[in-house]
Parts: structure tokens; sequence; C-alpha cells
């Protein structure tokens, strides 16, 4: 298994099939004061392959954060946070909710399946912009993010 060394930049799994979105985030992430390496998930089952280092993506590091959209093709984000929780191997690994719904039922449900955050993406482009910044600010500046699972037990 791979793990992130103190200074090593940060490992981030973006779970998002919106192209655009993604184009986006990844800007916003490739100018982040704090080194970061992003993988990018197209649909819920990819996302938990990643993960859980299946298949052809048995090299790939651990994430330090998730950035998960609910509305996936193939298995939806509820249900890959549900997985995430769920699993002790990786219910330590902050997951953000950034997605259109602005559904009440999914709020409450992604915070009883214990989201860490819950961000509804904004429809106009420099709002979106600064919500993803404002994501990078917090999450990659100001959290101390848990240590990988080499520190269990």
């Amino acid at each position: 298994m791979m793990y992130r060394q103190i200074g090593n930049p940060i490992e981030i799994l973006l779970v998002e099939d919106n192209p655009g979105d993604v184009r986006l985030v990844k800007e916003v992430f490739k100018d982040a004061k704090i080194s970061n390496n992003m993988q990018v998930a197209a649909d819920g089952e990819e996302a938990m392959l990643i993960l859980r280092r299946e298949s052809e993506y048995d090299d790939r590091n651990r994430p330090d954060l998730i950035l998960l959209d609910l509305n996936l093709p193939k298995k939806d984000g509820r249900e890959v946070l549900v997985d995430i929780k769920g699993d002790d191997d990786l219910k330590r690994i902050p997951v953000v909710i950034l997605t259109t719904s602005k559904a009440q039922e999914d709020l409450i449900e992604t915070y009883n399946n214990h989201a860490n955050c819950y961000i509804t993406k904004p429809v106009d482009l420099d709002q979106f912009i600064r919500v993803v910044k404002s994501i990078e600010d917090f999450w990659l500046s100001i959290v101390k993010l848990p240590p990988g699972d080499e520190y269990e037990k």
C-alpha cells in the first residue's frame, strides 16, 4: 500500500461525471498553494475501484480528500458515500459532497451517512470557481487531514 508522507502532495479523488466541472476543479487546484495530485473517477463504480485499489487501479495512492458528486452514472454518490463510510479502511477519508442537488432530503441523507460537508454547486461560473477555491483554502490549508491507514490500531 502507498501512503502519503509528510510534505508529499495531498491526494484528492474527484468523483464527477461532468467534464466541464472536472476541468474547472482541476484548474483551480492546479494553482493551489499546497501541492496536490488529483485523480478523477467519472462514475461511482470507478471511484470504488480506485479507493479499494482494485483492477487496473491497484497502484493508485490513497486519497486524503474525496470530492463527491451525488448524481453519477452506474453507482450514484449516495451509494458511494455509504460504501466509503461503512469501510474501516476508508471511513476516515473526508468526503466533501459537491453537487447540483439542493434537495433537503439529499442534504439530510448525506450528513446522516457521515459526509464531512455538503456544498451546492453554483450555476454561475465565477461563483463556481470561488466555491472550489474555498474548498481548496479550507481543506488543504486549514484542516489537518487524518493520517493514512498505516497509523491505525
